[in-house]
């Protein structure tokens, strides 16, 4: 189970990151010489990560939890649901809050390897809020599918950081519409800022590779330049199966889909501008559109001009 809330986390930092802090991006390309603490900054950072937490997870109870009663602590397998487009969701979200983590500590002095364990660790812990919060609740349950996919994100992610000091392989996000929301609106979202939260049909997950950053740097390869691989999945208006729909007599198949593309990791696009940091950090989130081959059981291969 993939809570919007996760995402709406994530968006809040983003944005707090972007108006706040224009430095905060990006930190390791300032060339700082050696580790040198902080202490201010890194108690305003703890801080206002301890109150996002605080107040989206009290958000949480009043929308999520409140209205179902509690239960003793139990598991829940959610495992087959949403052809596991939630799972890479909470993948998704681990990884990124574990790279605002690790940004947001080495801004504060704090040293390379520090911040990669402790930063890239900060969505796995969120996560793992949740996920207790779920065992004691009736309606849902402890997912140990949705921890694994939170310990691959923020593994993902610490793991590149403590053996590259870089982030080679990216895992970003794309969303295109698509007509399923419609059909189970208070499922899948009433408008368009739901429907990028909640609708799984129009959502796509990719990890980006940057083949120039395992190349010598005498073979001149752009580090920006990029390959992705993406999974999606479509058809689907139920978590498990697809409800009856009134007044209709078409059958949706639920569909996995494979993409292959380009992509630009922006962090290896120099600049100087604090500022234009700060945009290619936030930029490096989602997967540039790009002409994209893709393959699926219901439609074999077939190619986008370009893919959302």
């Amino acid at each position: 189970m993939f809570r919007p809330s996760t995402f709406a986390w994530f968006i809040i930092v983003i944005l707090v990151l972007f108006f706040v802090n224009r430095g905060f991006a990006q930190t390791d390309t300032l060339k700082v010489k050696q580790d040198s603490l902080k202490k201010g900054r890194l108690i305003g950072v703890v801080s206002a990560e301890t109150a996002v937490a605080v107040t989206t997870l009290i958000g949480l109870n009043e929308v999520w939890y409140k209205d179902y009663p509690r239960s003793s602590f139990h598991f829940f397998n959610d495992n087959s649901e949403w052809l596991q487009m939630d799972k890479l969701g909470h993948s998704f979200s681990a990884y990124q809050m574990g790279r605002i983590g690790y940004s947001a500590l080495r801004w504060s002095g704090v040293s390379k390897k520090k911040s990669a364990w402790y930063g890239g660790s900060l969505g796995l812990t969120y996560q793992l809020i949740i996920e207790i919060l779920d065992g004691y609740s009736s309606q849902w349950g402890f997912s140990w599918g949705d921890f694994t996919a939170n310990v691959a994100g923020a593994a993902l992610f610490t793991g590149q950081q403590l053996g590259w000091h870089e982030q080679r392989i990216m895992m970003k996000f794309s969303y295109h519409y698509s007509p399923y929301a419609s059909m189970n609106p208070d499922l899948l979202g009433k408008n368009h800022l739901e429907r990028i939260l909640k609708d799984y049909n129009g959502q796509t997950y990719w990890l980006s590779v940057s083949p120039g950053t395992f190349l010598k740097p005498q073979k001149k390869f752009p580090r920006w330049v990029a390959i992705s691989i993406g999974y999606s999945a479509d058809g689907m208006i139920g978590a498990r199966s697809n409800p009856v729909i009134p007044n209709s007599y078409l059958e949706y198949y639920r569909n996995r889909r494979f993409f292959l593309s380009l992509d630009i990791d922006f962090s290896h696009i120099p600049v100087k501008s604090k500022g234009w940091r700060t945009v290619f950090a936030i930029l490096n989130v989602v997967k540039v559109p790009f002409p994209s081959l893709e393959y699926s059981k219901a439609s074999g291969f077939k190619g986008h001009w370009l893919y959302l």
